[in-house]
């Protein structure tokens, strides 16, 4: 089982225009609603491949309760998201199908109490036995601090249980010094974090921070790995173009599906970097194109070295 938070769910709305045009009045050809927030598309790429996850964090409200009904038919995956007073958010993806291009629009989510995320924190470790995964993904809604994460990982490296962490910031920052056994930044967080702006030099500054693995996104470039096995970069054969809402989280789907498999990291990023790419050609976030994965798994190319022993 693998366990994957979002301290800030989301319903995601897709909409799809002929042509996006500042100022401009659209008519929208077809609108879709699933489930979001990074988490929860990391869990239904990880269900899709035939794991069984479950999704924590915090719902509220009317959007919430859609949320919870959308999630509730995806086969694999378990509810244990937590209740607050505030309303859950949505998020806007307009894809103008003239260029491919999407645009997107995040509320900021609801207001989480103390009270509220002190029941989180219970229910979190309560649900830690058995786990053999954990991802804590995703930005955090207001009234949290700036440390939830960091406190997060810390409770699973007690519990013995290995963390992905997937956000950026300060929270992405007092994460690392928690020492997480993954971080996959992209690399504008990368150089937030470090002031780097060589991906391979800020990934093993990261390291040097505390995350025992740094998988750094590089966009159509594909993924980045610094580890203490070696260091390797893995590429797609060639620019995908489509909606990359959600690519970022298939490729931890991939990365935590390589970790419970216990893969070389070369077939981990190959994996992650095919999942990824086959998410852009899926019309919304947190599915894949099947074909497509399938097809891609043979020809990423990695590229790296293993460290000397």
């Amino acid at each position: 089982m693998i366990l994957t938070v979002t301290l800030n769910t989301a319903l995601d709305i897709t909409y799809r225009v002929r042509e996006l045009r500042p100022h401009g009045s659209h008519r929208v050809s077809e609108v879709t609603e699933r489930p979001g927030g990074k988490g929860v598309n990391v869990a239904r790429v990880l269900a899709a491949l035939g794991h069984e996850v479950t999704v924590t964090g915090f719902t509220g409200g009317a959007t919430g309760r859609e949320l919870q009904s959308q999630l509730a038919g995806t086969p694999g995956v378990l509810d244990a998201l937590v209740p607050v007073a505030g309303t859950t958010r949505r998020t806007i993806a307009v894809v103008d199908e003239l260029t491919g291009d999407t645009t997107q629009l995040n509320e900021p989510g609801p207001t989480v109490t103390s009270a509220e995320w002190s029941t989180f924190q219970k229910t979190y470790e309560s649900l830690l036995p058995g786990v053999s995964a954990v991802a804590l993904c995703g930005s955090l809604p207001p009234g949290l601090p700036v440390g939830a994460y960091a406190g997060l990982i810390r409770t699973a490296r007690t519990a013995g249980v290995p963390v992905l962490l997937d956000t950026s910031g300060e929270p992405l920052r007092r994460g690392v010094a928690a020492r997480p056994d993954i971080v996959k930044p992209n690399t504008d967080e990368l150089a937030e974090l470090t002031g780097s702006h060589d991906p391979l030099r800020g990934a093993r500054d990261t390291r040097r921070r505390g995350a025992h693995t740094v998988v750094a996104s590089l966009g159509a470039k594909g993924l980045l790995a610094a580890t203490p096995e070696g260091t390797w970069q893995a590429t797609p054969p060639t620019h995908i173009p489509g909606n990359p809402t959600g690519a970022g989280d298939a490729a931890v789907a991939g990365l935590l599906s390589g970790l419970l498999e216990d893969l070389p990291w070369p077939t981990r990023l190959t994996q992650a970097v095919a999942l990824s790419a086959a998410t852009v050609l899926a019309p919304v976030a947190g599915e894949f194109d099947h074909s497509a994965y399938e097809e891609l798994l043979g020809r990423v190319t990695v590229t790296g070295e293993t460290n000397a022993a």
